[in-house]
């Protein structure tokens, strides 16, 4: 048995920032159970924990739940623990191995630091450099332990005696700057020598002041650059930032997250005084601490391919569209310039092209670092103030060779913890895979974002619609809390969120900003129900929905309230008054509907204006529908009963109202589409006596479309899972497998390694259109996952305490085969056909039970351990 020091529970800070430190004074706390475990072997656990003098603490709980709240008074700041954790059943276990972690400092009382910035307003300039902060220390000797605490209103790197702290990059991470500030903590001991000591802090824009979203405003949350940070041993004070620090300008003379870095090695700093810093120029929330582990350099490996494309320019192929940069190395003598453009496209004719990312033509798209050599021998280049989203980068680099070996890629992301893995006996179907999760991993920089290119903001749809996909595929919990501080940041009192969070639009300070009515999206908005709801359910963990209670509550209530007062034109001119049911039916202000349907030559041009004029009522009624009634569930678990009531009786209200305005008498649906089939099967509008017309309803939209999906952003998901449940699995499997466009294969096809944002990202001449790397079409994967290797959590269970799997297999596949570390252990399973025979094996965690069923319909019950089945299989289509 192992406390489990990552994610789902709160343990997990350990690995934020290397150190064991905690993000909370009353984390909770999570395990894995003993391998072999039963149901019936397990009473509950014993978790002990030491710290004040090594008082020692014991708690009990009960059941098989391998996780507990935190049973104890908060911990007080600077506080060292150390935890184990032991079975309680027949018998009691062994302990397991002993967690030390430490906390930080929770109150403004404990920065006894000030704020310092440089010593002029730079926020006017067309392109700003990093400052580089600096003091000086002595120390008769190294003591035990030695902590530095840092953030910044900017993006800070450390140095201690001129060597690096701690692997975290971009630091101090993405929050909607007003409300929220997070801070990091590393162990500096090994750092530190008798004697004079030096501590460096550079210090550049990142996304507090530098470019942010598509419009790449600047200054979004202020004009000043400010750093905070103390080193201490125990409660002693080693040094803080204040009036004694001196700053200049650094060898970066620009840096910004959107646009790229330069940096001239000639101009390195000296030792000499630098210019005296201001001090407390800012003000700012007191430092929290991150649920979510922080962004690193998560993998590197040399380029694909290094093309000459003339004299003093090649072009590096990276072989994947990542998050990330380039690193070089003989960057040659000095004065020696080189010039670094990241893309994700090449033009029919093989050199770079970042024309399909400019939102505003008179404003190009650009990622482009710069570095001028000193000469110096063993120097390298690496952009750690920006970062790029790319897979091609051409390199201009006047009279020298390119070699490979000069280049390393680094992939840069959220370093979350992997949790699922797949594979099966069709490369295509794995390539599609990969190019899903990379597409995930490339849009979770901090936030999960929309794309790593010409936005990078974070839309409520796109996480919302992926978080249960990202859920089987690593830890998210964390990170998913902690993207929900910033919705809940952004949230207006009236209900209704940001489009974006972290919103550097600071909508909500902004009561008349056009970009308002778009938060309140069907599909868009429920994210802030959405994501909560999958947290608990993978996780077991209910406060998260503690946390979020009063933010979801607003968001339906602002719903329900702009469905009472708001009437489509439509509805308006059908008549004067409105129905009875009509107060249930959400049309208005604005959604943006399904999004991104694979369009038609004859389809008007995709603009706001035709959005408002859409009515979009039917996509958003059974939104609400599902939301309310995840409420209601949300509600009970919180022990909230008059609330419970409350939103189911309302769910019913709208259910009924969705039937009365949307469906007719045969099945069919009044907008009679794809996606709307697809959205009111899965969400359980239809009455049973409808649901077998309904689905062969879908299934002859699909026909009369040649065999293709029509479905777009909010649906495209959902669409085989809900084709599979009604009994039309072959169908499922040819739209999976189908080429052209548009479909998944087709991107694969003309080159895609992630996702792209339309179905025609690239045309038929290879020209590119919008982002190449959106990772919301890839929620396809949840169907690798869930059928065809079968793995569902049961509908009643949270934190898998009990599952189903269900192997459907099609398509021609032979083998499949899925992994997912749960918070209770792995579940693997493999399964082949050979000869008309299905043989399924599989693992069994601790403390779980699982029903199988096989493809010839026989059912079984089986608990932990590791298990095989066999039937006859029918030949797969």
């Amino acid at each position: 048995m192992t406390l489990n020091d990552r994610h789902p529970t709160g343990l997990s800070a350990s690995e934020q920032s290397g150190t064991g430190i905690l993000p909370s004074p009353t984390p909770s706390l999570s395990w894995l159970p003993p391998a072999g475990l039963t149901e019936s072997e397990c009473e509950g656990y014993e978790i002990e924990a030491r710290w004040d003098g090594d008082t020692t603490r014991r708690h009990r709980t009960e059941g098989t739940a391998p996780r507990a709240a935190w049973p104890w008074a908060p911990l007080p700041s600077r506080t060292r623990a150390d935890l184990r954790v032991r079975l309680v059943g027949d018998r009691l276990s062994p302990w397991s191995q002993t967690l030390t972690v430490r906390t930080a400092l929770w109150d403004e009382a404990d920065w006894t630091s000030g704020w310092i910035s440089p010593p002029r307003d730079d926020s006017d300039l067309t392109d700003r450099g990093a400052w580089e902060f600096r003091t000086s220390f002595d120390l008769a000797e190294v003591p035990p332990y030695a902590c530095l605490y840092a953030t910044a209103l900017g993006l800070y790197e450390a140095t201690v005696n001129g060597a690096r702290v701690g692997d975290i990059e971009l630091a101090p991470g993405f929050t909607s700057y007003r409300s929220t500030l997070h801070a990091q903590a590393y162990d500096v001991t090994h750092l530190l020598r008798p004697g004079r000591n030096t501590i460096t802090l550079t210090v550049s824009d990142g996304w507090f002041r530098g470019r942010n979203g598509g419009g790449q405003g600047r200054n979004a949350w202020g004009r000043i650059l400010a750093v905070r940070a103390q080193l201490e041993s125990g409660a002693a004070l080693l040094a803080g930032t204040g009036p004694d620090w001196s700053v200049r300008p650094s060898s970066v003379t620009r840096a910004d997250l959107m646009r790229g870095q330069a940096t001239d090695l000639r101009s390195r700093p000296s030792d000499e005084p630098g210019e005296r810093v201001r001090v407390n120029a800012v003000t700012a929330p007191t430092p929290s601490w991150s649920p979510a582990p922080p962004v690193r350099r998560v993998a590197e490996w040399g380029p694909h391919s290094v093309t000459r494309l003339r004299e003093g320019v090649s072009l590096v192929d990276a072989g994947q569209n990542i998050s990330g940069w380039l690193r070089l190395r003989n960057l040659g003598g000095r004065d020696a310039f080189t010039r670094l453009e990241y893309g994700e496209h090449l033009s029919p004719g093989g050199d770079l092209t970042t024309s399909h990312l400019d939102v505003d033509p008179s404003r190009p798209f650009a990622q482009v670092d710069e570095v001028t050599a000193a000469g110096e021998e063993g120097e390298t280049f690496e952009p750690r103030h920006t970062i790029h989203g790319f897979r091609y980068v051409r390199v201009t680099h006047p009279g020298r060779d390119l070699r490979p070996d000069d280049i390393t890629v680094v992939a840069v992301h959220s370093d979350l913890e992997r949790r699922g893995w797949f594979n099966c006996s069709d490369p295509d179907l794995e390539r599609l895979h990969h190019a899903a999760d990379w597409s995930f991993r490339g849009n979770i920089v901090d936030i999960p974002t929309d794309c790593p290119t010409r936005e990078r903001s974070g839309w409520t749809g796109d996480f919302g619609l992926y978080a249960p996909v990202a859920a089987r595929l690593y830890d998210i919990d964390g990170f998913g809390r902690k993207w929900l501080r910033s919705v809940r940041d952004d949230q207006l009192d009236n209900g209704l969120p940001a489009m974006f969070s972290p919103d550097s639009e600071l909508m909500r300070e902004n009561p008349d900003h056009s970009g308002l009515v778009g938060g309140g999206s069907a599909g868009w908005g429920d994210a802030l129900i959405d994501v909560p709801w999958t947290l608990y359910t993978e996780y077991g963990n209910p406060e998260v929905l503690a946390e979020s209670w009063d933010s979801m509550r607003a968001w339906v209530e602002y719903a329900l309230r702009c469905a009472r007062e708001i009437r489509h034109p439509s509805r308006t001119a059908r008549s004067a008054e409105p129905a009875p049911h009509e107060q249930y039916v959400w049309d208005g202000p604005f959604h943006f509907g399904e999004w991104c349907e694979p369009r038609r030559p004859d389809d008007p041009p995709l603009s706001v204006a035709n959005l408002f004029a859409t009515d979009q009522g039917e996509v958003a009624t059974t939104y609400l529908y599902r939301s309310l009634s995840r409420l209601s569930h949300i509600a009970a678990v919180l022990e909230r009963p008059d609330d419970a009531d409350h939103f189911k009786d309302l769910a019913c209200h709208v259910r009924d109202a969705w039937r009365t305005e949307f469906l007719r008498p045969d099945g069919h649906t009044v907008t009679d589409t794809q996606a709307a089939y697809v959205r009111a099967l899965a969400f359980g509008l239809f009455p049973e006596n409808l649901r077998a017309a309904a689905a062969d309803r879908l299934v002859s939209l699909i026909h009369e479309n040649d065999d293709r999906l029509g479905t777009g952003f909010l649906t495209t998901g959902l669409l085989l899972p809900t084709l599979a449940d009604a009994g039309h699995a072959d169908l499922a499997y040819r739209l999976l497998l189908r080429r052209g466009v548009p479909s998944w294969l087709g991107m694969l096809e003309r080159g895609a390694t992630t996702m792209w944002e339309e179905w025609e990202g690239v045309d038929s001449e290879g020209n590119a259109h919008a982002s190449l790397n959106h990772y919301s079409k890839g929620a396809v994967i949840q169907f690798l996952h869930a059928y065809v290797a079968g793995l569902r959590q049961h509908p009643s269970s949270v934190g898998w305490e009990r599952f189903t799997v269900r192997p459907c297999p099609g398509g021609g596949l032979t083998t499949a085969h899925f992994a997912h570390l749960t918070p209770r252990g792995l579940i693997d399973i493999n399964w082949a056909v050979e000869e008309a025979q299905f043989t399924l094996d599989i693992d069994i965690p601790p403390t779980t039970s699982a029903e199988i069923v096989l493809p010839d319909g026989s059912t079984h019950h089986r608990g932990v351990g590791r298990h095989r089945f066999t039937c006859t299989s029918k030949p797969t289509p």
